[in-house]
């Protein structure tokens, strides 16, 4: 770099340097400023304190909502955007809590019906494993823009890694920040969920918002504020949005780690009879009223969301739908459920006194399975033999730990009485 470039640069960051101060202090930041920002960060020019700096004031502080506008805007232009024709559906979790893969179910289902659903995921931030690390247990999630257009185009859907090609990118770094302490501020989320909608093309969309003790939303009241910044911001850019609130104690679904998370949801696609009857049902209730908002624009016929979306699960038309996404996206489409083994080591922990199950502690179950190998070593992590409200006898199985490594399933066994999992 010669002496201007250098003098520019330098410039850049202290401008930079100067927004984050402006944030720090509770000051308001115009568009210019935050774009630069967001570029920098993008770029990878501001390094991981100036960046942490950032994180830990947004948390702190939060934004206004023309913040909100402008930092998911500048997280959009400092990236890749993809376009797509009519109705783009999506579907997105705020996450925070262990298992409960409805992506995979949603997808296949919306799909089936006919309708474009590119769906764009992350990989593990406060949990043992994203929707991404997930489905790389199935197939390949890095693809580039023309890739993506591809098996969007042969089979209406797809389940990618948002970071994969330049999607918001400023995200993905900050993620990297906010991960070894399994936080993000509420408003992050919704920047972080918007602007990857917006990227994608996504117009009709449903955000699921589970809130409980042991979750990233503790309180039906945030669950609504987090409702109404989410609306805010698709009234901004033009989209249908539905944000369904659901107050949740533990996992949906009994897996927590990628392979034992991706058996649960095939489970259900092939509606075997040991299927997670929760699972099934939270991912329908999504599905249905997603399929319910893209209806209100399609000259589709069908009247009610919720009973399309159980015909095509029940006939088998959407597990014949994620068998041609995995196959589109390079994976193996013969897949079985019973075909995905957790890792070789384990340990059941078993209860030491009769009753009934009381509590399961999510945060903690993450800390075990991420102490296991997740989601870097995929079939670590944990199988839930027992649930809130079920009945448990003396030396009864409360749940399984797997670790591909015998040094991880020690550490996280004697992990276990400070970081308990089930409370009876």
């Amino acid at each position: 770099m010669n002496k201007t470039g250098e003098f520019e640069s330098q410039v850049e960051k202290n401008a930079v340097i100067e927004t984050i101060r402006k944030q720090l202090l509770g000051k308001k930041l115009s568009y210019s400023e935050i774009y630069t920002l967001m570029d920098s960060i993008a770029k990878q020019k501001l390094g991981d304190i100036l960046t942490t700096y950032f994180a830990a004031s947004s948390y702190s502080r939060g934004f206004s909502n023309e913040e909100l506008y402008y930092f998911t805007k500048a997280m959009v232009e400092t990236g890749e955007k993809l376009t797509f024709k009519g109705i783009v559906a999506d579907k997105h979790s705020i996450g925070g809590l262990p298992g409960t893969r409805t992506t995979f179910i949603v997808v296949p289902i919306v799909a089936a019906a006919g309708f474009t659903i590119p769906k764009s995921s992350s990989r593990a931030i406060t949990t043992p494993s994203g929707t991404a690390d997930d489905m790389e247990v199935l197939a390949p999630v890095i693809f580039t823009k023309e890739q993506i257009y591809k098996i969007v185009k042969d089979t209406n859907g797809c389940i990618v890694w948002g970071g994969s090609f330049n999607i918001a990118p400023a995200d993905d770094v900050i993620i990297q920040i906010e991960e070894p302490l399994l936080f993000e501020s509420f408003d992050k989320i919704v920047i972080s969920i918007m602007a990857k909608k917006v990227a994608f093309g996504s117009n009709h969309i449903v955000i699921d918002i589970p809130y409980g003790e042991s979750v990233k939303v503790h309180r039906i009241k945030d669950a609504e504020i987090l409702k109404v910044k989410f609306e805010y911001l698709a009234k901004r850019f033009n989209m249908k949005i539905k944000c369904l609130i659901s107050k949740t104690d533990e996992p949906i679904g009994r897996g927590v780690g990628p392979v034992l998370e991706t058996r649960e949801a095939i489970r259900v696609l092939q509606q075997k009879e040991n299927r997670p009857l929760d699972l099934e049902e939270r991912s329908l209730t999504l599905a249905g009223n997603l399929l319910d908002l893209c209806l209100e624009d399609s000259p589709k016929e069908h009247k009610n969301g919720l009973e399309w979306a159980k015909y095509l699960l029940r006939s088998n038309l959407a597990f014949a739908k994620i068998q041609e996404i995995i196959k589109a996206q390079g994976g193996n489409p013969n897949i079985d459920s019973e075909d995905l083994k957790p890792g070789k080591f384990s340990v059941s922990v078993l209860s030491h006194k009769k009753g009934a199950v009381k509590k399961i502690n999510s945060q903690n179950a993450t800390i075990i399975a991420k102490i296991l190998g997740a989601p870097g070593q995929k079939r670590s992590g944990i199988f839930l033999n027992k649930k809130i409200g079920e009945p448990v006898f003396e030396k009864e199985i409360l749940y399984t730990l797997y670790s591909e490594n015998v040094y991880n399933l020690k550490e996280a066994k004697s992990s276990l009485r400070q970081f308990p999992i089930v409370l009876i």
